[in-house]
């Protein structure tokens, strides 16, 4: 593979979670591309787990036209400063009220490296107990927690189509647990 220098970039439009625009590109051949862009903050996902059950969630997904879609806890690094992991904790309080005892990498992935620069933190989460929220959800979410027995984990990939909660969950079904 060859490797390529950015010319330049521009930002077309900026919303309150991502910016769109053009980047344009010198590959070691001499040819220029522009590519369409999408810069996005970055999000986690977390896998948490206790002895008998992956605690999931349902919640409308209006991009995809979903009413409910079975997912994972996750958020946005939209917090300045914050790092993924104090990210996955606190986004796994305020989603389902969990606090966890042990914290794992899983692994990190671009969801769409062909037009986007979103990056996903996936992290497992055990030893889990109940806490306090820090705060409340934010006014637009409207979760159901859906805590979902382990050993029926092929009928939650089934119907599970977001992808980092596929990620987390065949990662889930190949290793086993506990």
């Amino acid at each position: 593979m060859s490797g390529f220098e950015r010319l330049d970039s521009e930002v077309e439009w900026e919303g309150k979670i991502v910016r769109v625009g053009v980047e344009r590109f010198r590959h070691a051949d001499g040819v220029e591309v522009s590519r369409e862009k999408v810069w996005h903050p970055g999000a986690v996902g977390i896998l948490a787990l206790d002895d008998t059950h992956v605690w999931l969630t349902r919640q409308p997904r209006e991009a995809v036209a979903q009413g409910a879609s079975l997912e994972i806890p996750a958020g946005k690094l939209d917090v300045a400063g914050e790092e993924p992991l104090a990210t996955a904790k606190r986004e796994l309080a305020e989603e389902i009220g969990k606090r966890a005892e042990h914290w794992e990498l899983i692994h990190r992935f671009y969801t769409s490296p062909g037009f986007s620069d979103e990056r996903v933190w996936l992290y497992l989460a055990a030893g889990l107990s109940d806490c306090s929220p820090a705060q409340a959800p934010e006014e637009n979410e409207r979760i159901e927690i859906v805590p979902w027995v382990l050993a029926q984990i092929d009928q939650a990939i089934e119907q599970c189509e977001d992808s980092k909660s596929l990620i987390a969950l065949l990662w889930l079904a190949r290793r086993g647990w506990p």
